[in-house]
């Protein structure tokens, strides 16, 4: 499994208008397109994290074919009113506001 985490910023009292806006696009086939395996969001003091679990790291092939996506670009438009990068100057896409793990631990079976 692999797992990226978008960190943005996001005013608190649109949590809802976020998550509505998910609840719509994960009803459809979109996530099983990306490989997508679970998706968590949060938000803690102006700030949004987007936690995703997916099938594999394949280089984000999936993911990549999917931008095209009418669906995957509605979404991204319908999220420019609530969700703003967490440093303009330098963000280009998403990949530039992914986090970077540094420590990873999981029990034993």
């Amino acid at each position: 499994m692999h797992t990226t985490l978008i960190v943005a910023r996001m005013d608190p009292a649109a949590s809802l208008d976020v998550a509505g806006l998910f609840h719509e696009f994960d009803a459809t086939d979109m996530p099983h397109r990306m490989g997508t395996r679970r998706r968590q969001l949060f938000a803690y003091r102006g700030l949004y994290f987007h936690l995703q679990d997916f099938d594999a790291d394949h280089g984000g092939e999936r993911i990549e074919a999917a931008r095209s996506d009418a669906r995957f670009i509605g979404i991204s438009e319908d999220l420019k009113p609530y969700i703003e990068a967490y440093d303009p100057a330098t963000w280009r896409s998403p990949a530039d506001a992914m986090a970077t793990r540094f420590y990873d631990w999981e029990a034993s079976a």
